[in-house]
């Protein structure tokens, strides 16, 4: 049976977080979702630290200066902000709650800090996934391969890395990056599984109306 003509899906986005150490693959995984899969977005956080090489202002981040991040988190204009790695972070919430009205979900690459704000502020809107490394000695191998730091700031990550994987039980879901097509495989699960949540589909109320109806 076909469905009826004036069925119309709707649903409200998500929050969906990728957090990890770095090094342990969530931007690599980032990318791979918002080049391959449907009705997903960055949330692009406003941050105090200098650009790196390739990066582009509205595109990676909005570069502000330190007066200006404060002015937005006085203002009210911030979902959750941090201090990282000496500079800070913050989401804009504008464009944010206007993608997850539109039904739009909403992809995170931020920190612990980060992700405990959100799910203090909108656990309902909130789904969080935390990658692990398979070792931490591959997550030194991988941070010195990419190239982007000096030796000093490597060993800095390093010693981040097990404050930032203490935090792995406040996350929905854990997934470890041994192989990055298998691990990316699980956060893709997790995202059309996340989807056909019967909460997440609030028009299911007047579909099951107007099915009851089709003779």
């Amino acid at each position: 049976m076909s469905r009826p003509a004036n069925y119309t899906p709707s649903r409200r986005g998500m929050m969906f977080v990728l957090s990890s150490p770095s090094g342990a693959g969530k931007t690599t995984m980032s990318r791979r979702l918002l080049a391959e899969e449907r009705g997903i977005t960055l949330s692009v956080s406003v941050t105090t630290r200098p650009p790196r090489p390739g990066e582009v202002h509205g595109r990676d981040y909005y570069f502000v200066d330190q007066q200006k991040f404060n002015q937005m988190v006085a203002a009210g204009e911030l979902l959750e902000h941090a201090l990282v790695f000496d500079h800070y972070y913050g989401t804009p919430a504008q464009h944010v709650m206007g993608a997850l009205a539109r039904g739009e979900d909403v992809l995170f690459d931020i920190d612990w800090q980060g992700t405990h704000q959100l799910a203090e502020q909108c656990r309902d809107d909130l789904v969080s996934v935390f990658i692990l490394p398979p070792s931490l000695h591959e997550l030194e191998r991988r941070l010195r391969a990419r190239a982007q730091d000096s030796d000093e700031v490597v060993r800095f990550r390093m010693q981040k890395a097990a404050q930032e994987i203490s935090h792995w039980q406040e996350y929905d879901y854990v997934i470890v990056n041994d192989d990055l097509e298998e691990a990316l495989g699980s956060v893709r699960a997790i995202l059309h599984g996340e989807r056909l949540k019967r909460e997440r589909q609030p028009y299911l109320h007047g579909f099951i109306d107007i099915l009851c109806q089709v003779r």
